[in-house]
């Protein structure tokens, strides 16, 4: 097994420019021996490299092409002179296609991992060099065939194309990989917002409200202010240990001692605490609890329970309301929340007349697992908040939920 696996790590770690020279060197041998066929034998061999001269700058020029890495032109430039040098020492009539296969290779291969400007320049290069000794050629009046060139060069504009195509493609992947990075980042960013915002708004606005109540009755009526303290205290260490489960959530997986892990997420279960903490803080809530009761997906038990948490914390800190019922109703396919407050007011809203955070980020939860959220003033008084949360169920479930007709 593990012979199968040094092919492709040794081929990784030969150089583009050593490629490009080993593939002119074997078309370079190929031409020389398809014109050895071609003509009459000896005298052939000695007409072709009959400029020894030429023959030298040409490997010279293509051995220096393989060494430059940084250099993409400079290499390009060495590589046409290596191919024309040797075009000369062979003293064939035009540039045969096969030959100039490395250019076109060169060239494709710049314009795919190169920058635009660099890659036309290439481009521009190659052709010019083509059409350039062509029209040379033609000038002196030597032997020159017209369609050979222009297939060479068309060619050669179809290698540029086709690696133009690559770049561009890789462009697109990576500004689509960018977006995608900072749209999961901003995403991130939303929810430990309304994470913390349903959080630790609920805690404090309780520890603001039973810390006021304490400093009032402590003198006249002492365990009073003490049970306030006590929620207080347990209003804190709540937050903390929120605060705690969303930075162990920030950090690396790996860097978090086992011992270190913080309390789970709330669930619709722990509604009853939250009825108890705002009723101590002096709004009454009473749970309402309708249809078959099951197990639900965490990310769906999370955001019911932040919903009804911070429609209830906007009961206790803005309504005048004394009292408020909350009502959790399972459905067949989905979980239905509503906080309901007889009271004036339940919302305040900025200067600028937008909505506050909470209903933002009560509206996002719901949006974020296609459900509905609404919240509104009530026709005779008082204000309500719902949101219908869907929950995927299997076939067979789904039917025995259904009520029977």
């Amino acid at each position: 097994m593990n012979l199968t696996r040094v092919p492709p790590k040794v081929l990784s770690r030969v150089a583009p420019g050593t490629w490009m020279v080993l593939l002119w060197f074997a078309v370079t041998a190929y031409t020389v021996f398809e014109q050895m066929h071609t003509r009459d034998g000896i005298s052939v061999l000695t007409l072709s490299f009959g400029n020894q001269l030429d023959e030298v700058l040409a490997v010279l020029a293509v051995l220096a092409a393989g060494r430059r890495k940084r250099r993409p032109l400079t290499a390009l430039c060495l590589l046409l002179f290596g191919t024309i040098a040797s075009v000369m020492a062979m003293a064939v009539a035009d540039i045969p296609l096969l030959q100039y296969l490395v250019v076109d290779v060169a060239i494709c291969y710049l314009a795919a991992t190169q920058p635009t400007r660099t890659s036309v320049i290439a481009g521009a290069l190659a052709l010019g060099t083509l059409l350039g000794y062509s029209g040379l050629r033609v000038l002196l009046h030597m032997d020159d065939h017209g369609s050979t060139t222009l297939t060479g060069a068309l060619a050669t504009a179809i290698a540029w194309l086709i690696g133009h195509a690559v770049h561009q493609s890789h462009i697109h992947t990576e500004t689509l990989r960018a977006q995608a990075t900072e749209q999961a980042i901003t995403s991130e960013r939303l929810r430990i917002a309304r994470e913390l915002h349903d959080m630790v708004a609920h805690n404090i606005g309780i520890v603001a409200m039973q810390a006021g109540a304490a400093r009032r009755v402590f003198d006249t009526q002492p365990e009073r202010a003490r049970a306030a303290l006590g929620e207080v205290e347990t209003a804190g260490r709540e937050t903390l240990a929120g605060l705690r489960r969303l930075l162990g959530a920030l950090r690396d997986a790996e860097t978090v001692d086992a011992t270190e892990q913080s309390a789970p997420a709330p669930v619709l279960g722990d509604l009853a605490r939250l009825a108890e903490t705002a009723t101590a803080a002096g709004v009454r809530v009473d749970l309402h609890w309708s249809g078959a009761r099951r197990p639900l997906p965490p990310e769906i038990e999370l955001s019911a329970y932040r919903i009804v948490q911070e429609a209830v914390t906007n009961v206790v800190r803005h309504a005048k309301a004394r009292a408020c019922s909350v009502s959790i109703e399972f459905r067949a396919a989905e979980v239905a929340v509503s906080v309901i407050n007889p009271g004036p007011g339940a919302v305040r809203t900025s200067g600028s007349g937008r909505r506050g955070y909470g209903l933002v980020g009560m509206m996002e939860r719901a949006t974020l697992l296609h459900g509905e959220f609404s919240a509104g003033p009530q026709p005779d008084g008082g204000f309500r908040v719902a949101a219908r949360l869907p929950v995927p169920v299997p076939s067979d479930l789904l039917v025995s939920l259904e009520p029977a007709r």
